[in-house]
C-alpha cells in the first residue's frame, strides 16, 4: 500500500488537493507479479505485462521506469512525453529480453494532470490507454469507464456480435489487440477530462475487473471514505473472488480547496 497527497496551485483558481492510494498484489494463482504502477504527481498509471517467463515483468517495469524518468526530469509530462517514454521502454524491452516467440509486451493506462489554455492556467486530466487495463471516474454516484479496451471481446461488443455479459465468459477474454512492445507504434488513445470537485478516479489492471463487475467497483468506491480504504476494499474483494491474475489499483480523489 502506498498513500500520498499533493496540493496543486491553480492560477486564478482554487487550489486542487489530490490524495491517492495504490496497491499491487500477485493474486492467488500467479507466481510472479507482472503488474507495475507509478503514483508520482502528475502521473498515475498501471502497466500489466505479458509474455514468457520474466518477459511481462520486464515490459511493465520498463514502461513505469520510463514514465518515472519523465516525472523526475521536472519537464512537463504531456502526450509527447508519454509517447517518448513508451518508445524508450520498447527499446529497453528489446535490449533486456530480445525477440520472444510469445511477444513481450504490456498494457499501460493512466491519468496525467496538466495545464492548458491562456498562460497555461487551466488544469485538466489527460487519460491515456493501450490495452485492457482501465480508467474509471466516479462523480456523485455515477461510475463511468473512461477508457475503451483494446481487446477481441471489446471489438465483438462494438459490432454487436456479443453482449457485455457474454464477454465476461468469452474464451478470448484475455486476448488484447494493442500493447506496448508488439509490432505497432506505441500510440495511446487519449481522452481529456476537466478537473472536478469531489471526483474519484480508479486506475486498474484487468486482474481487478476480471473479479469485480462495474456494479461491484462502484459499490466499494462509494462505500469507502478515503482512497486508502477504497483501494484496500477493491483488491481484497478481487482476491476473495478468486484472484486469478495479478491485481493492481490506484484510487485518487480530487478536491477543490475553499479559500479562508
Amino acid at each position: 500500500m502506498r498513500t500520498d497527497s499533493y496540493v496543486v496551485n491553480v492560477p486564478n483558481g482554487q487550489p486542487l488537493a489530490l490524495s491517492w492510494a495504490s496497491v499491487t498484489d500477485t493474486g492467488r494463482k500467479r507466481q510472479v507479479n507482472q503488474d507495475a504502477i507509478i503514483v508520482e504527481y502528475p502521473v498515475f498509471a498501471v502497466a500489466d505485462g505479458m509474455g514468457g517467463h520474466e518477459a511481462g515483468e520486464v515490459a511493465s517495469a520498463a514502461v513505469i521506469a520510463r514514465l518515472a524518468e519523465r516525472v523526475e526530469s521536472g519537464e512537463t509530462v504531456d502526450r509527447m512525453a508519454v509517447e517518448n517514454a513508451l518508445r524508450d521502454a520498447v527499446a529497453d524491452m528489446l535490449e533486456q529480453v530480445g525477440e520472444s516467440d510469445l511477444g513481450t509486451g504490456t498494457t499501460v493506462t493512466g491519468i496525467v494532470l496538466g495545464f492548458s489554455g491562456p498562460e497555461n492556467s487551466v488544469p485538466s486530466w489527460t487519460v491515456f490507454n493501450i490495452g485492457d487495463s482501465r480508467v474509471y471516474r466516479l462523480l456523485g454516484d455515477e461510475l463511468v469507464q473512461v477508457t475503451l479496451d483494446h481487446s477481441v471481446v471489446q471489438e465483438l461488443i462494438s459490432i454487436g456480435a456479443i453482449t457485455p455479459a457474454e464477454a465476461e465468459s468469452h474464451p478470448h477474454g484475455n486476448v488484447i489487440t494493442r500493447a506496448v512492445g508488439f509490432s505497432d507504434e506505441p500510440l495511446p488513445d487519449y481522452t481529456e477530462v476537466p478537473i472536478q470537485d469531489k471526483a474519484r478516479w480508479l486506475v486498474c489492471s484487468d486482474g481487478l475487473t476480471k473479479e469485480l463487475t462495474d456494479f461491484g467497483l462502484r459499490h466499494f468506491l462509494l462505500q469507502s471514505p478515503t482512497p486508502e480504504q477504497a483501494v484496500r476494499a477493491l483488491v481484497d474483494a478481487a482476491l476473495e473472488n478468486g484472484g486469478r491474475d495479478n491485481v493492481s489499483a490506484i484510487v485518487l480523489d480530487e478536491l477543490l480547496v475553499s479559500g479562508s
